[in-house]
């Protein structure tokens, strides 16, 4: 039977990260003890460098860390130049195939060149990429899928397997290696979340470069999130991941709502407002489904972690407001009573609760922002 770690506030909620070598993709830390990114990717035609810009626009206010974006012609790279010098957040060019598409975006200006080198064609385009990674200060992901897997490796196995994935990416890495080249990142996807898992379990042990975790082509916005949730949040809690993409048939700031959401459960991250709500039951003060859907949309802007409990009842609300920042808790007679740090402060009425909740939120997160910045303005 394990033991508890007592040292720690809440032990069994300690998260131990498995130990990564750290690499950067432009500013943005990567494994060792940075923080998880969270990634998206465009899916704009490249060539078409405004609308890829404002996408990438759109994902950085959601808080995107990193973006991919697809590299799939010469139109693309010529394009990514224009693109990559607007971004305000390091871009990965997705690269397949073509080794000269990589050569092209690492000179146009990416931090990071997803490839597979086992695609690119001779050593010696492998060679030619990784120097201009390497001039050019980019990171490398080597990005191993489960449906484009090496023939020798499927007639080795007789299918996509944990061992056939692994050993493709230990093979792409041992390339990377022998090169001299170590600042690259391992991904091993699969559409079945059970062979990503086991795959990653398994690459964990056999390497200690970063891992970029995601369940490939996991679907839609739901039932992609929850394929993803699973998969994926399995890993997190033991430790293992570095960068994560959460792959939806979606828009792509769903992907970064889905990741960040993820991350926060497991404390892992701490972005925007965290809502703690109840299912709603006849006991309800006020309809907590109607009123948590009008407080998501209103707070997405905010950044700032922030904590906030919205109860239908007294069953469980004021003990959950105990260990939130803020909380709404329903009362009787069409009011209920706002917690500020687990005290009561004021009742408000059901008609005007949404405001006043989204307007503490706000000044909670002002003042936030203000002590945060404070020690910057004084240098």
């Amino acid at each position: 039977m394990a033991v508890e770690d007592h040292t720690k506030v809440r032990p069994w909620r300690a998260i131990d990260r498995r130990v990564s070598r750290k690499i950067r993709v432009g500013s943005v830390e990567v494994g060792g003890d940075a923080p998880i990114s969270v990634q998206s990717m465009t899916n704009t035609p490249t060539s078409d460098a405004r609308a890829t810009i404002d996408q990438i626009r759109g994902l950085e206010e959601a808080g995107a860390d990193i973006v991919r974006v697809s590299c799939p012609d010469e139109e693309s790279t010529a394009a990514f130049r224009t693109i990559a010098r607007e971004a305000k957040v390091p871009l990965v060019a997705d690269i397949h195939f073509h080794y000269k598409r990589g050569i092209e975006a690492a000179e146009a200006g990416a931090a990071c060149l997803r490839i597979n080198p086992g695609n690119i064609g001779s050593m010696e385009r492998v060679k030619e990429v990784v120097s201009a990674a390497r001039n050019n200060g980019c990171s490398i992901r080597i990005g191993v899928n489960a449906g484009s897997l090496e023939r020798d490796l499927l007639e080795k196995y007789g299918e996509p397997c944990p061992d056939a994935m692994v050993e493709s990416a230990l093979n792409h890495a041992r390339i990377l290696d022998d090169l001299g080249f170590h600042e690259y990142k391992i991904s091993v996807k699969a559409s079945d979340l059970f062979l990503t898992v086991a795959a990653y379990q398994m690459l964990a042990e056999a390497t200690d470069a970063p891992l970029h975790l995601g369940v490939t082509e996991a679907g839609g916005l739901r039932s992609g999130t929850i394929k993803s949730a699973i998969g994926m949040g399995s890993l997190l809690w033991a430790g293992i991941g570095d960068t994560i993409r959460v792959s939806l048939s979606a828009e792509p700031v769903e992907e970064i709502r889905a990741g960040f959401d993820m991350l926060k459960a497991l404390g892992l991250r701490t972005r925007g407002v965290n809502i703690i709500a109840c299912p709603s039951c006849a006991r309800q003060g006020f309809d907590v489904i109607r009123t948590v859907e009008a407080l998501e949309q209103r707070l997405a802007h905010i950044s700032e972690p922030i904590s906030l409990s919205i109860i239908g009842c007294v069953v469980n609300g004021p003990g959950e407001a105990a260990y939130t920042d803020l909380g709404f808790t329903g009362g009787g007679k069409g009011a209920g009573m706002l917690y500020f740090a687990g005290k009561q402060t004021e009742k408000v009425s059901n008609d005007t609760m949404i405001e006043r909740i989204v307007a503490a939120v706000e000044d909670k997160a002002a003042k936030m922002r203000a002590m945060r910045e404070a020690p910057a303005a004084a240098e």
